[in-house]
């Protein structure tokens, strides 16, 4: 009797146990709970401490509230030009609605990665090979936009779908990489042409800029010349002038040192010449001599005028008076 008593208090306290076990529930943060009346859906429990009836209701589906991430694996696409890419993404998605996402669709995850791989393959198929690596944000935001209306139903917010890698073909990624060496030879020829064109340009330029400059010079330099030779005609006609003044008032020695004067210089212009190394001319000694006399005459008679005109002041004034 003894034995039995203690088996029955056993039984008691195990099944009070559960009892309690099944009546106080806690639901952890960021999960939510449903409760079920003989398998019926009632209501679901938030997170914190409640209490059910034993036997009558019972936990339904735990679900999980919090943003969650989904791999989507990796699948062959063919684009719209018919080029074969490799393509694989993830999916950042969360319950809204835990009733609808326990109760609505069998198996939620599968669900979302089937749709999700669904819809790249009719985006991606409706995309050239270049559009489909060059826009993976278009794909991104067309794949969200189809993938949270479909989810809509099951209480799911889809937050982002990410492409992680479009893989092309082996022989294809090799025939790209040898187009953008050819582009890159093409724009590195077309700037290398672009640099000796703008170099000749500029070195037609300052050959031009040169030639004005030099025709400048010799227009400022025939300017001067011309300028140089009018100053010197006005000398000569100003000599000329002097000394036909000179044998106008019976001066003949003046004659004679314009002579000499002219025909030395001849005489020194053509001995320069630098086309001529020997100079062989018969030259009248006399009339140079003759003509050196009369200068050496005119200067005794300038020096002699002027020797009158000092003598002249002193010859009017009365001598000075002795102490």
């Amino acid at each position: 009797m003894g034995s039995s008593a203690a088996f029955l208090a056993l039984v008691v306290l195990v099944a009070g146990a559960i009892v309690l076990f099944k009546t106080v529930r806690m639901v952890p943060q960021g999960y939510e709970w449903t409760v079920e009346r003989f398998g019926r859906y009632t209501h679901t429990m938030s997170p914190g401490l409640h209490f059910l009836i034993p036997v009558v209701y019972g936990v339904g589906r735990k679900v999980n509230m919090m943003e969650q991430v989904l791999d989507v694996p990796s699948q062959d696409v063919i684009t719209k030009d018919n080029a074969v890419v490799r393509v694989d993404g993830v999916v950042f998605f969360q319950v809204l609605d835990a009733a609808k996402a326990a109760y609505e669709v069998a198996n939620l995850e599968v669900a979302m990665i089937a749709l999700v791989q669904t819809n790249i393959r009719t985006v991606i198929g409706s995309m050239d090979l270049d559009e489909s690596l060059s826009q993976r944000e278009t794909i991104n935001a067309q794949l969200l936009s189809v993938v949270d209306h479909a989810t809509n139903p099951w209480g799911i917010k889809v937050n982002r779908i990410e492409i992680r890698d479009i893989q092309p073909p082996r022989d294809l990624v090799d025939s790209m990489a040898r187009q953008m060496k050819a582009e890159r030879e093409k724009r590195a020829q077309i700037l290398e042409a672009e640099g000796s064109r703008q170099s000749e340009i500029l070195r037609a330029e300052g050959e031009k800029q040169a030639a004005v400059l030099e025709a400048e010079g010799r227009k400022e330099a025939a300017f001067r010349d011309a300028e140089a030779r009018e100053r010197l005609a006005e000398a000569e006609a100003k000599a000329t002038a002097m000394v036909s003044e000179a044998i106008a008032q019976g001066d003949v020695q003046a004659i004679n040192y314009f002579v000499a004067q002219k025909y030395v210089e001849a005489f020194r212009e053509l001995a320069s010449s630098p086309n001529q190394k020997l100079v062989l001319m018969p030259m009248e000694a006399s009339g140079v001599i003759g003509s050196i006399a009369g200068v050496a005459e005119l200067a005794r008679e300038a020096f002699a005028k002027q020797e009158e005109r000092k003598a002249a002041p002193s010859r009017g004034n009365p001598p000075p008076l002795g102490r």
